[in-house]
């Protein structure tokens, strides 16, 4: 008698029949790790709200990189904490700002890293707002021509990839063409191309002191509880001339990242954030769970709902346990 049922069951009976048949997976290949720069020498700072993540200075990245690329995390993603801000931002796109330094500093010491720039003003503006603040709203279209410079300097310092967060309508037209006017037809842009307004980010705006100082994000963010608006908004920025297309937050929006996947043939990548790492830890720093295996499952859920791509704080962590 022949009892299929039992068919699943036969091949779980072993780690070796287990991966042979294992649907998804994950590799130290598919990990972007976030990195946080900032101005000074010798400064390796740990984020309070994001307990293993650190702001480093520009000296300290050959040694981030070493440990990245050793673990085969092979791509990095910077934000940059400025030593100055003002209303405009204008330190995001400056030749030597802290970006651009921390790109050239990586290109020269570890140049096969492949590194990916946020494109955005709220690190960088005074207001804390991804934009130009014009009659005290964020002005959509006279921010784009300011992130289009940011990431021509982005792309002049030596960046692999520009990765616009800023959510405003047009930016990656606005960007594709000014990298084309240059000779950067090549350069990639991975767009957020679906980011939500949302409660996770708190820890990333400790990180990178970037909180809205009036107001918030809404009326340029994704309302949560919009499915249809994440497809126009990825349908849009396929047109203009995006490469890869993001969401963000990942996990609480893994039916988003389903829906790109099927709709799309574009790389799809995920951010989990700052927020989905935080509580991992801080439910594992109390003996609520196994926070190794809840690291572990949280990224494959990612994955398996169609993301080719994670950025994660986790990078580093998950890459040491897939190594053994």
């Amino acid at each position: 008698m022949i009892f299929p049922e039992y068919r699943a069951r036969r091949l779980r009976q072993n780690e070796t029949f287990r991966a042979l048949v294992r649907e998804t997976t994950i590799s130290p290949a598919n990990l972007v790790y976030p990195l946080f720069v900032m101005p000074g020498k010798g400064i390796r700072e740990e984020v309070s709200s994001m307990p293993g993540v650190f702001r480093i200075s520009v000296d300290q990245l050959a040694k981030e990189a070493k440990e990245c690329m050793g673990l085969g995390v092979n791509s990095v993603l910077l934000f940059g904490l400025p030593e100055k801000k003002d209303s405009k931002g204008s330190g995001a796109h400056a030749k030597d700002g802290i970006i651009q330094r921390a790109i050239r500093e990586l290109k020269n010491t570890a140049p096969a890293l492949t590194v990916c720039t946020d494109v955005c003003l709220c690190e960088y503006t005074s207001h804390g707002h991804c934009g130009i603040i014009i009659d005290k709203v964020v002005d959509n279209d006279s921010t784009l021509e300011v992130l289009a410079r940011i990431a021509l300097s982005h792309a002049q310092a030596g960046a692999d990839m520009v990765a616009p967060s800023d959510m405003m309508d047009g930016r990656v037209a606005e960007i594709r063409g000014i990298l084309d006017e240059n000779n950067f037809h090549m350069l990639p842009i991975m767009s957020y191309a679906v980011k939500y307004a949302s409660a996770f980010y708190g820890p990333f705006r400790d990180a990178a002191e970037c909180a809205p100082q009036h107001g918030d994000r809404k009326s340029y963010q994704m309302d949560p509880a919009n499915v249809r608006e994440a497809l126009r908004e990825a349908t849009l920025d396929v047109e203009e001339g995006a490469d890869i297309l993001m969401v963000k937050p990942a996990m609480a929006y893994l039916d988003i990242i389903s829906r790109l996947r099927d709709e799309f043939d574009l790389p799809i990548a995920a951010y989990q954030v700052s927020g989905e790492y935080a509580m991992i830890k801080a439910a594992a720093a109390n003996g609520w769970l196994d926070g190794e295996k809840v690291m572990h499952e949280s990224l494959l859920s990612i994955r398996r709902a169609g993301a080719d791509i994670i950025i994660t704080y986790f990078a580093k962590e998950m890459a040491r346990l897939l190594n053994g």
